[in-house]
């Protein structure tokens, strides 16, 4: 076998500077934001009569803007008991919420005195205020209190831009009739200070003009002006507060100290008559993971009908939802970015005062391990279940928790590591190549097998020229303590006779290994995963999916792949239950050309083409 030396880290610091970034303390204004995590979007208008995508349906020309607005007449609210919604927002967790006061569609929910302004109260069937009351009964909840304001009006007569073909002047050309546009809007945003006294403004469409054009830092005062501790999203042209991720879990942290991911449960924003393509309770609370493991937050999305009742997908999901957070709130509220993937092969965060760290986890397993710990914890328990102390043991700064005694959530379970003071780490990583013969002599099987995996992660091929394609011929020097091992060696020599390292974790949370060509992607599968695996950033096509050792080809689905972004999707995997190996499953999957892997930053999306 062919020896290799990688590189050694050595380090000492606190454990919350292992976070994904050293982020700077929280200023006061912007504190209630970065404990909440969870925040419910709402996306409520016209669009939702015809279920059409609202205001790009006609800025695209897929519908002339008069028909677009015929559903003006369809709009009636009449089963609209915004108390029943900030009830159901409160179910699900969160503690904030954003309305939509107004798309680009230019129609206010409240009664706007904007010259030209359309509005739900002039011009609906309706004929109310519709903002109003919600505002009301959020502002006597426990919620913040958040309005979605769309920058452009393509509806207003005083905007420039009509469509996307379509243009009614240039700023150039006539800087008088765009001036009366701007006071146009900052009319409305001071009508929005006035009467709702907003918590947070949420900006929308910034991209169609610079700036300059549109009086950024003047909007920015007028709004503070009224309430010096508002908070800005990013989409006044970087003027605000925290930037907004939009659609796509990001595959590493942003590089903001705040950030919210804006996220939908199917594939719309508002309502729309045939989506019927909702993502699971149990892939919604992963998500929520993800973003609290990287330090920021989930503004999720529901579309309300035409009538102002909340479709039942939609209010299953939240109830699902507040389960889980109600169950698991100290390790949602108030958390910040948790360690690094090298530490952990699992999602983490760290209470406020980075004295409990929790590690999040979306499968039924044995033990976990965690690497560098310097001191022994306190406490190892199961968050939610008072009563469940686990079992841990400490050597070699590597910890090994079991989870024999664990109960597990049917969605996410959490563990809770507790220390008396902020935990000292060293991370002392000696990549060396192990002789395979001592991981073999193990006789604990899983953990045995649990080694060989994280090796082969990283590039080390344990049984390069000893073990052939299919397991049928191996080296008789080998001698392993447990049979358990021998098999699942044999069963899985596919991977395991020529396989290169894998990919980082922030695109899957689990050991992984690629083929020398780059084109079959082999996923490590601890335990009994409780919903489908997920892939973040693959770029690639997917030819096909199958266990490996047995053949059984196996189903994806991928979900927020826009077809007019280049941004991939995230592919969900589904495992049977009765396909998976007793100590660790691999699945392989086959690509339509080498891995190619996204890495960009996620951001707003800008084009609905």
């Amino acid at each position: 076998m062919k020896k290799k030396l990688l590189a050694v880290l050595s380090c000492f610091f606190t454990l919350p500077s292992l976070a994904q970034d050293v982020q700077p303390p929280t200023s006061k204004k912007m504190e209630w934001f970065d404990d909440a995590k969870l925040g419910i979007f709402i996306h409520w208008g016209i669009y939702a009569v015809d279920g059409l995508s609202e205001s790009w349906s006609f800025f695209n020309n897929y519908t002339s803007h008069d028909n677009y607005l015929k559903q003006l007449d369809g709009f009636t609210a009449h089963n609209y008991n915004p108390q029943e919604w900030v009830n159901l927002i409160e179910e699900s967790g969160a503690k904030y919420t954003v309305i939509t006061s107004k798309h680009h569609d230019g129609i206010a929910l409240w009664n706007t005195r904007g010259e030209k302004g359309l509005s739900t109260v002039k011009d609906a069937q309706v004929k109310k205020d519709v903002l109003t009351p919600f505002v009301k009964a959020v502002k006597a909840s426990s919620l913040k209190t958040g309005l979605y304001f769309s920058l452009p009006d393509w509806s207003h007569p005083y905007y420039d831009i009509k469509t996307r073909t379509q243009k009614r002047y240039t700023i150039q050309e006539d800087t008088k009739l765009w001036g009366s546009f701007v006071d146009f809007y900052q009319t409305q945003l001071k009508e929005l200070s006035q009467q709702y006294k907003p918590d947070l403004l949420w900006f929308d469409g910034d991209w169609e003009h610079s700036s300059e054009e549109w009086r950024a830092e003047e909007s920015l005062a007028l709004l503070r002006k009224y309430n010096p501790n508002i908070i800005i999203n990013s989409r006044l042209n970087h003027h605000g507060d925290y930037e907004t991720p939009e659609q796509g879990i990001p595959v590493v942290r942003p590089q903001s100290r705040y950030w919210e991911l804006c996220y939908t449960m199917n594939d719309s924003w508002g309502f729309q008559h045939f989506d019927t393509n909702y993502k699971t309770p149990n892939m919604i609370v992963r998500t929520l993971v993800d973003c609290i493991s990287m330090g920021g937050n989930l503004l999720l999305d529901i579309g309300p009908r035409a009538d102002g009742t909340i479709p039942e997908e939609q209010v299953s999901i939240l109830k699902e939802l507040g389960r889980w957070t109600k169950k698991h709130a100290e390790a949602v509220y108030g958390t910040r970015a948790g360690i690094g993937f090298d530490c952990i092969k699992e999602k983490t965060a760290f209470s406020k005062d980075g004295k409990t760290l929790y590690v999040y986890l979306d499968a039924l397993k044995g033990g976990v391990k965690l690497k560098g710990f310097m001191g022994i914890p306190k406490n190892v328990r199961v968050v939610g279940d008072h009563n469940t102390k686990l079992d841990f043991r400490h050597e070699d700064h590597e910890m090994i928790i079991s989870l024999d005694k664990a109960m597990f959530d049917p969605t996410v379970t959490v563990i809770a590591i507790d220390f008396v003071e902020k935990p000292l780490f060293s991370l002392s990583i000696i990549k060396t190549t192990p002789r395979p013969e001592n991981i073999i002599k193990n006789t604990n099987a899983k953990e045995a097998i649990l080694s060989i995996a994280q090796w082969t992660d990283y590039g080390v091929n344990l049984f390069n020229n000893t073990l052939n394609d299919d397991g049928s011929k191996m080296d008789d020097n080998l001698v392993f303590a447990s049979e358990d091992v021998i098999k699942w060696v044999k069963k899985h020599a596919e991977v395991l006779h020529d396989a290169t390292a894998g990919i980082d974790a922030n695109h899957y949370t689990g050991y992984s290994a690629l083929s020398p060509d780059r084109q079959t992607l082999y996923l490590f599968v601890e335990g009994k995963p409780t919903g489908p695996i997920a892939l973040k950033g693959i770029k690639n096509a997917i030819a096909r999916i199958r266990i490996v050792g047995e053949g059984s080809m196996i189903n994806h689905k991928i979900y927020n792949k826009l077809y007019w972004s280049d941004r991939p999707g995230i592919i969900y995997i589904d495992v049977p239950e009765d396909r998976l190996d007793n100590h660790m499953t691999v699945i392989a999957v086959l690509l339509d050309k080498p891995i190619e892997l996204h890495k960009e930053e996620v951001k707003a999306i800008e084009s609905n083409l």
